[in-house]
């Protein structure tokens, strides 16, 4: 993490300034991150556990999930995201000397585009249960793309394939990204959370459970300290299987 943020001119930085407020949902936001990553890898563990031997990351960008898990032997795993991530990705782990404990295939798509047929043409077996990933994507897309997006998945997932998805939860937009400044991440965010993620998800064939970052962070000795500002309902962390 360090190499990549140093190579993006980000460390050794300063935080922004701001006042205390926007001090408080930085590190909310920064907490999330920290939640969500144990979440999704206890997902992938468990998905090898099972058996799964393919794990697509949607909206790579600078996961390093390769480099860092112990996977089992025979694990295939692809990186979906852009050119220019995937290429300043590249020269950074080259410089690293950075060494996969899997076969790492990385596929140049827009998700918004024909990205099942690039990833068909890296390998992907369909056919073969997968593992999916979308950390920190969903929140951009719109409703439209975010259900483009699932049929997508759901053409491509054998039964027994599993899925992992951080969303937005409700408000979350309203509270971070309404005063977000001008070309931030939180500026872009466009989707939360449905009001029953499980029910959306079963009408994509899915079968779900839904977590609130304040659950998880509670199970991980991580918790959360400030009182919740409204009831939280279900979701922000999901884990899905395909029956």
């Amino acid at each position: 993490a360090r190499a990549f943020a140093a190579a993006g001119g980000l460390w050794p930085s300063s935080p922004p300034p701001g006042d205390e407020a926007a001090r408080r949902r930085r590190l909310a936001v920064s907490l999330s991150i920290v939640i969500r990553t144990r979440f999704l890898d206890d997902l992938l563990r468990q998905a090898c556990a099972s058996g799964i031997r393919q794990v697509v990351l949607l909206g790579a960008g600078m996961d390093s999930r390769a480099f860092r898990l112990d996977w089992p032997q025979g694990t295939r795993l692809f990186e979906v995201d852009t050119a220019a991530p995937l290429d300043f990705k590249a020269s950074v782990l080259h410089q690293e000397r950075a060494v996969t404990r899997c076969e790492r295939i990385t596929v140049a798509a827009d998700l918004r585009e024909d990205w099942p047929a690039a990833l068909t043409a890296a390998g992907h077996d369909p056919a073969a249960p997968t593992v999916w990933i979308a950390e920190g994507l969903l929140i951009y897309l719109p409703e439209d793309a975010v259900e483009l997006l699932l049929a997508r998945i759901g053409a491509r997932s054998a039964p027994g394939s599993r899925m992992g998805l951080t969303l937005g939860p409700r408000g979350v937009i309203e509270r971070f990204g309404a005063d977000a400044a001008p070309g931030s991440a939180a500026s872009l965010w466009v989707s939360e959370t449905p009001d029953d993620p499980v029910e959306w998800l079963a009408g994509h064939g899915w079968e779900a459970t839904s977590h609130t970052l304040r659950e998880r962070a509670a199970a991980y000795g991580r918790p959360i300290s400030t009182p919740a500002q409204r009831e939280e309902r279900p979701g922000g962390l999901i884990s899905a299987i395909r029956r």
